[in-house]
């Protein structure tokens, strides 16, 4: 989860045993006095984070204090900190797409030193949210966080609509199929429309629930699940910075409609400019059949009284005609350059690393990257929703982790936003703006942009 509402005016910027006590070298007594502050989001992860951190102070007596502040204040808060060089955080989980700018401005500290003593090996966790996560540049042996909170866009699903024989029967006489949770996009498109204004115990339903907000992310974290599954891409891997034919292709437009037909035919009114949140509201109030959201947020919906337990159900993000992937989510967790306890910061990652401390975060609602937690046998069972989660980090894309990120963020937000909700344009006038807007950012960082 990522929310920018600080673009507007900046684009620069389980069983913890003996062996935890050999992490901390004296525990209680020896760390008495000290406190670490581990700044993040205020959500449901973070009162999990709160919970297992109980255990770090238990084991070394470093006594942890937190700044969590809302989704649409988070990276506004922060890289303002961070930016200013402040003190507040020690420990930061931060976001996978400030990992460039980060790394280039010399805000977190570099773990690869650190990892190599404490035999902390990358190897061990999702690959996808290694890169993700952790690397910059890309892909290359360099680290500036731990992988911390798996994310990914999936969905949920009513699904004792989807069981009631006379809704099954009808959809089948409309489609020839019976209704399932959708795999493609063009099945997701017929459910959609099958529930668009039907009348469920008497309210008025929708088809879907889909990322349409405007001023930080959402409508690109939510059309990117479309675009990359009809052939988008961000440049040419081949030739980096050439996104000529690439980000426009004709594949990538046909991507774009798609997302508007479905905001056209099978939403909710009113859900202009509609996020996370929005979503959630949606889908607890009964109104939608379908909702496109974050993975961070099923352990609460599954606990939901009125639409969890056995009314509610999950997959993974369909498929599209030229490939299978979802927008990742997530971050990592990095030691603060400017912080005064960079060794203790550095003493609660090594104990975070630990697997038992991976999955009792698990256990607690956080999502964990561990290869040791979420390959293990029966991790498919550990939750409802576990295996979709399971597979959607093995299908995962993310925005683009520049240190301009911040511009070419606001750069989709406005073009894609323009079209979709707005009707400006075609979307293959929409994409070919897009790379005009894209290669004007990275021609004034200096980069040299490829055509064709």
């Amino acid at each position: 989860m990522r929310t920018f509402n600080w673009l507007r005016s900046s684009t620069a910027t389980m069983v913890l045993g003996t062996a935890l006590l050999g992490i901390f070298g004296g525990g209680e007594a020896a760390a008495q006095g000290k406190q670490l502050t581990l700044c993040w989001a205020a959500w449901d992860p973070a009162n999990a984070l709160v919970e297992l951190g109980k255990d770090f102070t238990k084991q070394s007596g470093i006594e942890m204090k937190y700044e969590f502040v809302p989704w649409t204040s988070y990276a506004d808060r922060f890289l303002n900190e961070l930016n200013s060089h402040g003190k507040l955080c020690d420990l930061i989980i931060g976001d996978s797409q400030w990992i460039g700018g980060a790394a280039e401005n010399k805000w977190y500290v570099k773990l690869n030193d650190f990892f190599d003593k404490e035999k902390i090996s990358m190897d061990d966790f999702v690959p996808a949210t290694v890169v993700g996560y952790s690397q910059w540049p890309k892909n290359s042996p360099n680290y500036w966080a731990l992988p911390a909170m798996a994310d990914a866009v999936g969905w949920t699903y009513r699904k004792d609509w989807f069981s009631r024989p006379e809704i099954q029967s009808a959809f089948k006489a409309k489609y020839g199929r019976d209704l399932a949770p959708p795999k493609t996009y063009d099945e997701l498109k017929q459910i959609a429309e099958f529930f668009q204004g039907r009348e469920i115990d008497g309210k008025k339903v929708y088809g879907a629930y889909i990322f349409t907000e405007r001023g930080s992310e959402g409508i690109t974290m939510g059309v990117t699940n479309v675009l990359y599954n009809y052939g988008f891409a961000y440049d040419n891997p081949k030739k980096p910075y050439q996104m000529q034919g690439v980000v426009n292709s004709p594949e990538a437009a046909k991507g774009l409609e798609f997302y508007k037909e479905l905001y056209k035919c099978c939403t909710a009114p009113g859900m202009t400019n509609a996020y996370m949140q929005e979503g959630l509201d949606a889908f607890k109030s009964g109104q939608v059949a379908m909702q496109m959201n974050w993975f961070a947020f099923f352990p609460g919906l599954y606990k939901d009284p009125n639409v969890g337990g056995d009314k509610i159900g999950f997959f993974v993000n369909p498929a599209g005609p030229n490939g299978h992937f979802t927008q990742l989510g997530g971050q990592g967790i990095s030691v603060v350059a400017t912080s005064d306890r960079k060794n203790d910061a550095l003493a609660y990652i090594k104990w975070f690393a630990q697997p038992a401390v991976q999955q009792k975060w698990w256990q607690l609602g956080g999502y964990s990257a561990l290869k040791a937690v979420v390959d293990a046998p029966d991790f498919p069972k550990s939750a409802a929703f576990a295996p979709q989660f399971l597979e959607s980090m093995g299908i995962v894309k993310d925005f683009w982790a520049e240190p301009s990120y911040a511009q070419l963020l606001l750069d989709m937000q406005k073009r894609v936003h323009d079209y979709v909700v707005a009707d400006k344009g075609t979307a293959q006038q929409t994409l070919d703006l897009l790379v005009k807007d894209w290669t004007k950012v990275f021609k004034e960082q200096g980069k040299q942009v490829a055509s064709q």
